[in-house]
């Protein structure tokens, strides 16, 4: 008999029947452990995108560890560097970490180490910090966090490469241009060669992820995820501050844990933003809650009778749902109701606002539109879902 398997009637029997069945969770299963990882549950494309993205990001390590020279002052730096991220996070850990494209400011510590050590440092820098951040913040995917740590280490190793091979084109000569010219010239080079690595790094860095999230997340865009308002602030805002660090490092390395508070108002306020799209939006379809549809839909129709303009509104109730819920389950009607939100993304045009009123109904705003418009808007919709 298995040792959870049998009866027990008193407390002790049964903390330990508790005690074993713990034990027995931890016991490895047999083979067939790695053919359930949910790595092969990805499309068959994307798996192999991700393992070759590890693959080269473990190559890339292998070639940069066979040209780096190990120094005591390297060392020194990579450690206070690593040590600011390490409370960078513990800083921020209450926060949590959302799901999806993960957006932080990290990247304030790993540039100073792409541009003031050899590319080794810039390539295994991400792993000890995402490592912590899965034992510490929250857990996710393992092959989730080990493709985020090469996607990250390769696009800051490709910076440091870009930064150190730049650097080597363009010396500074004083015999040309005397002391002070000297030092105008070579801060001008400098910063210049840092604007190439940072672009290199972000523009690396973000194909590879949201070729991943694009996968595995059709209805996500570039446009909202890379170049809407709140994520270029954001990218510019930990850009700006992780050139003055490097900055200032470069001269005093005792001058990184200055920079925290800094770091950590800045993470603060991205997750401010990231709170307040979250209170706008429904939690299971992505569109605007029927309390933002509602606000949103006031000011347009008070804008709509000031200024004379055609507005329309459309009601959208799906039938039989509760028969996909009944007999599938509601998780599966959670899904059903995303590739309507999607579908509505898709046929309406950018400056309409389609909500979730509530259940199955969804609410349409349709500004600047007269009836006949609307009537083809609405059937336009209607048509796109009855193909799903």
């Amino acid at each position: 008999m298995s040792p959870i398997g049998f009866y027990v009637g008193d407390e002790a029997a049964g903390r330990m029947t508790e005690a074993l069945m713990r034990m027995a969770r931890r016991v490895p299963r047999p083979r067939t452990a790695i053919r359930d990882w949910p790595l092969w549950s990805l499309p068959r494309w994307l798996t192999v995108f991700v393992l070759a993205v590890i693959a080269m990001y473990a190559v890339a390590i292998g070639v940069a560890a066979s040209f780096v020279t190990i120094t005591g002052h390297d060392l020194l730096l990579f450690g206070l560097l690593l040590g600011c991220t390490a409370l960078a996070v513990e800083m921020s850990r209450k926060a949590g970490e959302q799901g999806g494209l993960i957006k932080d400011v990290q990247g304030v510590w790993e540039l100073p180490i792409a541009i003031l050590l050899p590319p080794l440092y810039a390539l295994i820098a991400p792993i000890p910090r995402i490592a912590l951040m899965q034992w510490r913040v929250r857990r996710a995917p393992l092959y989730r966090r080990v493709f985020s740590t090469a996607s990250v280490g390769l696009s800051y190793g490709a910076a440091s490469v870009t930064f150190h091979g730049l650097a080597r084109l363009f010396p500074a000569d004083p015999d040309r241009t005397g002391p002070a010219g000297h030092m105008l010239l070579h801060a001008t080079v400098w910063t210049l060669l840092v604007a190439v690595a940072v672009l290199v790094r972000s523009v690396l860095n973000k194909t590879m992820i949201m070729t991943a999230v694009k996968a595995t997340d059709p209805g996500a865009t570039i446009r909202t995820e890379v170049f809407a308002r709140e994520p270029l602030y954001n990218d510019v805002a930990e850009i700006c501050i992780s050139v003055l660090v490097t900055y200032g490092v470069a001269s005093n390395p005792l001058l990184a844990p200055a920079a925290l508070p800094v770091v950590t108002l800045l993470q603060r306020s991205l997750r401010h933003a990231q709170l307040v799209n979250d209170s706008r939006a429904d939690s299971k379809t992505g569109l605007l809650n029927a309390a933002t549809w509602e606000r949103e839909a006031t000011v347009e129709v008070a804008r709509a009778v000031r200024t004379g303009t055609p507005l329309a509104i459309a009601m959208l109730d799906l039938d039989r749902f509760k028969v996909i819920n009944d007999t599938y389950g509601h998780l599966a009607g959670d899904e059903v109701l995303k590739g309507i939100a999607r579908s509505l993304d898709s046929a309406l045009r950018d400056y309409d606002r389609a909500g979730r009123f509530g259940g199955e109904e969804f609410s349409l705003l349709l500004p600047q539109t007269r009836a006949v418009d609307a009537f083809r808007i609405a059937e336009r919709v209607r048509a796109n879902i009855a193909s799903l």
